[in-house]
């Protein structure tokens, strides 16, 4: 069932009680946030890591005592994905590429992809392109979470291995 036309009414429509609807206004996007608010997030988290990296590139995480060590590493003898992942910060904070991906390739291959993923989160907020969620705005849907996981369990499993020597920090 439709409604009467009404010629003098927005829109020609009519509401049921036969009076002109009211006009509708047109539609405005939200003004974006202020760019000090958009960038407080982005560029506090970079301030955070590059304080962090800044007290591992000044302490040595390679002389005993000043890290505790990993658990996992301790009371098993086991080396977890992230064993070696300070010493990688630490030799990057000296640029010592080489040396990083001795001590953990697969955190310094993680520290450089979430670098590109940074960057594409500041262009975003510098371009106040609205907010999506992580995961969609990256493309990275069930299946590449669990082939990630996939590939941490891989190397695990292989740097523990004796012809995974090489992937020993």
């Amino acid at each position: 069932m439709s409604r009467p036309r009404d010629p003098a009414a927005p829109g020609g429509i009519s509401t049921p009680s036969g009076q002109a609807a009211p006009p509708v206004p047109p539609s405005r996007s939200m003004p974006p946030e202020p760019l000090a608010h958009r960038l407080a997030a982005p560029l506090g988290i970079a301030a955070a890591l590059a304080a962090a990296a800044v007290c591992i590139g000044a302490v040595d995480p390679n002389e005993p005592g000043h890290y505790p060590a990993c658990p996992l590493l301790r009371h098993t003898g086991l080396y977890c994905p992230g064993c070696g992942g300070l010493r990688g910060v630490h030799a990057l904070a000296h640029g010592d590429l080489v040396t990083a991906l001795g001590a953990n390739a697969l955190a310094v291959v993680g520290y450089a992809a979430f670098a590109v993923f940074w960057a594409g989160w500041l262009v975003r907020a510098l371009r106040a392109v609205p907010a999506v969620p992580a995961a969609s705005a990256r493309g990275l849907r069930p299946g590449h979470w669990w082939a990630l996981g996939g590939l941490v369990l891989l190397f695990t499993v292989v740097r523990n291995l004796p012809f995974g020597s090489a992937l020993i920090p």
